[in-house]
């Protein structure tokens, strides 16, 4: 059992913020430090040495954590007993609901050289509004032989492709190869179900291939995390925790939604995030808060953007003090280090602090730093155990 059980969980105890800072680990240069560790951190180096400190564990050790596993694992269920991909993240973070009979994947648009190849797998990053230009060509162009395609925008070279009719399946192949000067792969099903959704993500590949052939750079899509809703016992069941997700982007939003948070208005920077749940704060016991800019830093490689994220978030910390949390948790999804430009398996440092911390006066923020702290490891899914005992909402186990 990944979570305490239910009949331990208390409705009344102290309020609870978990910060997440999107891909936070790291490692070091060669010779040099790691992210974390050369980033100017005052504020989260004096926050770890009043907290207990350690590192998470999102996934057994050794595997590496896509976004989505890792949310699910910090909210507390296993993702290793669930199947889903990060399209129907992305569709329930922008509000759509996906029913059954839909399959939503996760697009980017992308950029392909006439021999088909890949040369940007992002296409430029182009500004958000072009994205909707490009989804509003599309759902005119493209059509599916018997199943309907709605495309939802998302930010710079992000959208979610939702698939709906009778009898698909989601087991389909991603067909972005993850690499640059690849061209993308085939769609194929591994079961009957799965091939029919195949076939049509095949025929949406060719028509928008097509039909952005004159795009400078976006002329191509990249289809990935095809997925289905699964049921999901709901965070306030689970934890009796009123919960509210304060994200900007899509798809963590809707991770938040999946487990029945509420999602609040985030404006546009982790400051504006920060004021929304301020004002939300009589409503809610528990806020999930996440900043990307790190994890964005990390997949470009570059080591000095993601140190000034860092130092951003690190700006933040007081206002988050001052919000008079009782619990206030700090980590990462998983760790991006830019030497990988791409997710690692890597545990990402973890501080909880409360009245009932174990403060290390040696403690920093970062990698080898909070080695020094109290916690060790955690599982990622035995977290919010640890936060709800924080704020006294775990009653004890026997007599």
């Amino acid at each position: 059992m990944t979570h305490p059980p239910r009949e331990l969980v208390l409705s009344e105890g102290g309020r609870i913020a978990v910060l997440i800072v999107d891909g936070l680990g790291g490692l070091p240069l060669p010779g040099g430090g790691s992210e974390l560790e050369q980033a100017e951190i005052p504020n989260l180096d004096a926050l770890a040495r009043r907290s207990s400190a350690g590192r998470l564990q999102l996934l057994p050790t050794g595997l590496t954590p896509g976004s989505g596993p890792g949310h699910l694992s910090l909210f507390g269920y296993d993702p290793m007993t669930l199947e889903f991909g990060r399209g129907l993240l992305e569709a329930l973070g922008s509000d759509y609901p996906l029913s059954g009979g839909e399959v939503a994947a996760r697009g980017n648009f992308c950029t392909l050289a006439p021999d088909g190849s890949i040369t940007d797998r992002r296409a430029g990053r182009p500004p958000s509004e072009e994205c909707v230009r490009l989804c509003e060509l599309l759902a005119r162009e493209v059509s599916l032989e018997g199943a309907s395609l709605e495309l939802l925008p998302g930010m710079e070279h992000r959208f979610t492709a939702v698939i709906g009719g009778a009898g698909l399946g989601a087991r389909v192949n991603d067909n972005d190869p993850q690499i640059e000067g690849k061209e993308p792969l085939p769609f194929r099903g591994a079961d009957d179900i799965s091939s029919v959704t195949a076939e049509l993500a095949n025929s949406f590949f060719e028509q928008a291939r097509a039909v952005l052939r004159g795009e400078e750079r976006a002329n191509g899509i990249l289809l990935r995390g095809f997925s289905t809703r699964p049921a999901l016992d709901p965070f306030i069941e689970r934890f009796k925790l009123r919960a509210a997700g304060v994200a900007v982007y899509p798809m963590y939003r809707g991770a938040a939604r999946l487990v029945g948070m509420d999602i609040i208005e985030p404006g546009v920077d982790l400051g504006e995030q920060l004021a929304a749940v301020e004002r939300a704060m009589p409503d809610y016991d528990y806020f999930f808060i996440h900043t990307k800019p790190a994890d964005a830093a990390g997949h470009s490689g570059d080591f000095d953007s993601k140190i000034a994220a860092l130092e951003e978030v690190d700006r933040h910390i007081p206002t988050l003090e001052g919000l008079g949390f009782d619990v206030i948790a700090i980590t990462g999804d998983h760790s991006t280090p830019c030497i990988r430009k791409e997710h690692s398996w890597h545990p990402v440092p973890l501080l909880i602090h409360s009245r009932y911390a174990i403060p290390v006066p040696e403690v920093t923020f970062d990698e080898r730093g909070v080695l020094r702290g109290d916690l060790g490891v955690v599982r990622g899914p035995e977290l919010m155990a640890l936060l709800l005992a924080h704020a006294d909402r775990l009653a004890k186990y026997g007599a």
